[in-house]
């Protein structure tokens, strides 16, 4: 089962419930790079981590959202907790690419193949909810307007065609640390301008950009040395940070233009240059 990676193609801060939680307004999609989960009948509950980032989920523990989906799923369901869990981490940890909830919401759906578990659309929704507030649209899987803290989704227009290069400076960014170093006004809701093509795609984005850039900027000064390499790249449609950071991306016509802007990237940086999906 495949979890692609989400991203943050604009994300506007628009006010705080008085439990603390931000209210937000955002684009969401999703892109080729995936982690992948796999399941198999066994006598207990166990994890087992691969791929090329698998050292970053090795002191999770049990607080790994994989083991917590499949726990949340057996008691809600009755049905005893014992299956092999396979992670293949191929997105990186608290990098604003939601690669946890995508786990989360990709063993969710494993498991009640396996389990044969026959729960209604809302009730799913609703554990997946209980695991995080991205957790809900990674499971939709689909572009998306989110509202709330994240977890009221509708659907979003048609995305054009692209390409996408997401770079990171290998530094982890906890989306907590970010909300609390945000400063400044909330953004003011704005009407949805519907798109036509990328150029008009991307003036959209670009009117109205990632509210947390500035703090995450505060928190880890090389996501500024990051937007500004993009920027400078030859055929970058829209630059921008996705969520809380420190993942950064550019839109391109093609991946054959991503690739060419990746060759350039300093080689400390991760990356992944593939395509948008809508």
């Amino acid at each position: 089962m495949l979890a692609p990676a989400k991203i943050n193609l604009w994300l506007n801060v628009v006010g705080r419930r008085a439990d603390g939680y931000h209210l937000l307004d955002s684009l969401v999609a999703f892109t080729d790079l995936a982690d992948e989960i796999e399941v198999a009948p066994s006598d207990r509950l166990t994890l087992s981590v691969a791929g090329p980032l698998a050292s970053a989920n090795s002191e999770e523990g049990d607080n790994n959202l994989v083991l917590k989906a499949a726990r949340l799923l057996a008691d809600h369901a009755s049905v005893a907790p014992r299956v092999a869990l396979g992670l293949t981490k191929r997105i990186p940890v608290a990098a604003g690419l939601g690669g946890g909830s995508a786990d989360a919401a990709a063993t969710l759906q494993a498991l009640i193949d396996l389990w044969r578990v026959a729960l209604p659309v809302e009730e799913l929704f609703d554990l997946a909810a209980r695991l995080g507030a991205d957790v809900p649209m990674c499971l939709a899987g689909r572009a998306a307007l989110a509202s709330g803290v994240g977890e009221r989704l509708a659907p979003a227009p048609p995305l054009p065609s692209c390409a996408i290069l997401l770079v990171n400076p290998r530094m982890a960014l906890p989306t907590p640390d970010v909300f609390k170093a945000r400063r400044g006004a909330f953004s003011e809701p704005r009407p949805l301008h519907p798109w036509t093509d990328l150029e008009s795609f991307a003036a959209a984005l670009a009117e109205r950009g990632n509210d947390l850039t500035d703090a995450a900027i505060t928190l880890r000064p090389v996501v500024a040395d990051v937007l500004a390499f993009l920027r400078k790249g030859d055929g970058a449609r829209h630059t921008g940070m996705s969520g809380s950071g420190a993942t950064c991306f550019a839109l391109y016509e093609s991946v054959e233009r991503a690739d060419r802007a990746a060759a350039r990237l300093p080689t400390s940086w991760w990356h992944h240059a593939g395509m948008l999906v809508g």
